[in-house]
């Protein structure tokens, strides 16, 4: 749980919020922004024979460019990685499942993962692909991996914030031939690195976290494998799922409070946990920096930082909706990561496997003890 670590991208450098506020930065230039605004052409000149990066906008942009390595920079300092952004976390996700696979071969994804993966699996499988499901925790996935191409990981897993052992289904998956791309959404890359864990791909949605304000919907892919990000850039090609030049800036611009927003955000997290575990009326907490969290002993193995997101279940639908609206510093909306508190009832969707009482909870920025005073009154009157 160190905020420094011995590798870095600028030179003795450690820190990982000064990382935060230098990743992916130009060489500075005499009366030019250090951040450079965002470019918006759709072509570029070009004379002559095609040569350099920036032809066309659907291929390439400075400012992804300049977005991609920062990223980088954060999921693996120090070392060469690529990175690929996309025009949401969904979007990215899909890039690396229909980049590598095709008709016959098998994947395993979360059956416990982001409620959209069972209209993934049923484009997979229209497409000929075999898809396997297991739950994230007790490393279960382990139990259907022979045979298949790739494996797809949760961990936390969103909602119930159940937790793997990455290495290890690494390990396993690699050992029979399969890819593995580790969903990091929940954690960031200042909270886990899953490409040092041993997964080919990270992959994530920057809608949430990453970029906290609630204001940009983005995703990424990072990986080290040539080939493989290769496949990855022409899916993003040819279906031109592409972040738009000042979503791409307008997330640069949120990485530099990064570090300053996760730690405020975790802290508050375990103490609004800890507050939650008092009450008799809040059963099923989660939170993997618990100690008693069943996550907690794998989680503190491979994560640094252990997410902003809670989730419990309220004992019944009506108890549950009459404590979001009674609350007054966090807003009933969906997504999480943000700096401003957010709460829903996750059955509304109806693609979550979890009771009709169950709360999701996403700790923001605000001052620690006015939001556990506000979340305790609203149980308090919510119970009347």
């Amino acid at each position: 749980m160190s905020d420094s670590d011995s590798e870095s991208g600028f030179g003795s450098v450690t820190g990982e919020g000064t990382r935060a506020v230098r990743a992916g930065l130009p060489e500075p230039v005499k009366n030019e922004p250090t951040l450079p605004g965002p470019v918006f052409a759709a072509h570029f000149h070009l004379p002559g024979e095609v040569s350099g990066p920036y032809a066309y906008g659907r291929d390439e942009n400075p400012t992804w460019t300049h977005l991609e390595r920062a990223i980088g920079e954060l999921e693996a300092p120090g070392e060469e990685v690529e990175t690929l952004v996309f025009a949401s976390g969904v979007a990215a996700i899909a890039a690396v499942l229909f980049s590598q696979l095709r008709a016959g071969d098998a994947v395993v994804l979360p059956s416990d993962g982001y409620q959209v993966l069972p209209l993934v699996r049923a484009q997979l499988e229209a497409y000929g692909i075999e898809v396997r499901t297991a739950p994230t925790a007790d490393d279960a996935q382990l139990d259907v991996l022979d045979g298949a191409k790739l494996l797809l990981i949760e961990s936390p897993c969103n909602p119930g914030l159940d937790v793997c052992d990455i290495r290890r289904l690494a390990e396993a998956a690699h050992a029979r031939g399969a890819l593995v791309a580790v969903d990091n959404t929940l954690a960031t890359p200042l909270g886990q690195r899953p490409l040092a864990l041993g997964a080919d791909f990270s992959v994530a949605s920057g809608t949430k976290q990453l970029t906290g304000h609630g204001d940009v919907l983005l995703g990424y892919v990072a990986g080290r494998d040539t080939a493989a990000m290769a496949a990855v850039r022409h899916w993003r090609k040819i279906v031109g799922a592409i972040s738009g030049p000042m979503e791409a800036w307008l997330a640069h611009r949120s990485l530099a409070t990064l570090q300053l927003r996760v730690d405020r955000q975790n802290a508050t997290a375990l103490v609004l946990a800890e507050a939650l575990r008092r009450r008799p009326d809040v059963t099923g907490l989660r939170y993997p920096g618990l100690p008693d969290d069943p996550a907690h002993k794998i989680a503190s193995q491979q994560m640094r930082r252990y997410g902003s997101v809670i989730s419990f279940t309220l004992p019944t639908r009506a108890r549950a909706e009459r404590f979001l609206g009674t609350l007054r510093l966090v807003d009933d909306a969906t997504s999480f990561g943000g700096v401003r508190s957010t709460a829903e009832r996750r059955r509304r969707w109806g693609g979550d496997d979890v009771p009709e009482g169950f709360i999701r909870l996403s700790v923001g920025a605000e001052d620690p003890e006015d939001l556990v005073a506000d979340v305790l009154r609203a149980l308090d009157e919510s119970d009347r």
